[in-house]
């Protein structure tokens, strides 16, 4: 009998030795996308890479669509520490992290390394950085693509076409100064609730990049694109500061390496989804307008040009337009 208590005794110890050694930490993360995206693409990238180098102390269980919430409610929940990390579109960031919106600025960059150069470089670093204070770490830069336009109505070749449309747009305050001047009418809301508003008539018309059309099958319910190109939008891996300060000094390390991971597959994501994309709608019933006339979109946005540069300051709007 005293050999079978000794036994049992033997029995607790060894496993309460071990059990540190298997103890996982489960961590939640949400996209507003599907799963097949640039973000899903991403976020498994990401999940995969973090469980490889902390050897299965970390799992990252992923939740797509929305499943946890839009894209504003994801980035409060990091804030309360009721959700551990999010991709995000930077549409509602500038109400959690002003400064962020500069890049929301439309035309102001030229082209994908260009946008790259400067995010991955100094000045996107340095936006990092300000997440902090407001109970948020961010990890990375991703990316969404240059954003364009689709709508029900008609073609758009040319800014007097967008007057009097109802666009779906971000909830981002530089986004909606500058469609106003386009003679849109703006109407922010969450993406989770686009597709229908699209299909209802509630609005005639969105702008997203093309990997967003093709990953939400917009083509089901608009008819025309026109490759605006008007602006570059970014996307950002962040995480709840409290989980974050929880890490170990080499966990760090390990969820930054992931993160960097999974910008390079949600980039190459969309490379390949920009090469195909137009031939993809175009046999899906879209009339698309490749070449508008970009230099009167521009034109119609000089005097929302002219407020940008007071409100963030021209000489750093030009540090970004001027990055080589």
């Amino acid at each position: 009998m005293r050999h079978i208590r000794f036994l049992a005794v033997a029995l607790a110890a060894a496993v309460t030795f071990a059990a540190p050694a298997f103890a996982q930490t489960t961590l939640k993360m949400n996209i507003s996308l599907a799963q097949n995206s640039h973000y899903g693409v991403a976020i498994d990238t990401f999940a995969r890479e973090v469980e490889k180098r902390t050897n299965g102390r970390y799992k990252v269980q992923n939740f797509y669509s929305g499943a946890l919430g839009a894209e504003r409610e994801s980035i409060e929940a990091l804030q309360l520490g009721t959700l551990d990390l999010t991709m995000t579109s930077t549409g509602p960031v500038p109400n959690f992290v002003p400064e962020i919106a500069i890049l929301d600025i439309p035309f102001l960059f030229r082209d994908y390394a260009h946008a790259r150069a400067v995010l991955d470089g100094p000045i996107g670093q340095d936006l990092l950085k300000k997440f902090e204070p407001k109970g948020i770490e961010a990890l990375a830069w991703g990316e969404n693509g240059f954003r364009n336009m689709t709508n029900s109505k008609h073609p758009v070749n040319v800014p007097a076409d967008l007057k009097g449309l109802k666009m779906r747009t971000m909830e981002n305050p530089v986004h909606i100064q500058a469609y106003k001047a386009f003679g849109i009418i703006p109407t922010p809301m969450a993406f989770t609730e686009v597709y229908t508003a699209l299909q209802q008539g509630t609005v005639d018309g969105q702008e997203n990049p093309l990997s967003v059309i093709e990953s939400a099958k917009l083509d089901q319910v608009q008819k025309y694109l026109t490759l605006t190109g008007h602006v570059y939008s970014p996307a950002l891996i962040l995480m709840s500061k409290a989980k974050w300060d929880a890490l170990s000094p080499a966990d760090k390390q390990a969820f930054h390496e992931a993160a960097a991971e999974a910008v390079k597959a949600n980039r190459a994501r969309i490379d390949s989804d920009e090469q195909k994309a137009v031939a993809d709608l175009r046999s899906k019933g879209m009339q698309i307008v490749e070449h508008p006339d970009k230099a009167k979109f521009q034109a119609a946005l000089e005097p929302v040009f002219a407020e940008f540069g007071k409100k963030f300051g021209q000489a750093n709007i030009d540090r970004i337009r001027n990055y080589k």
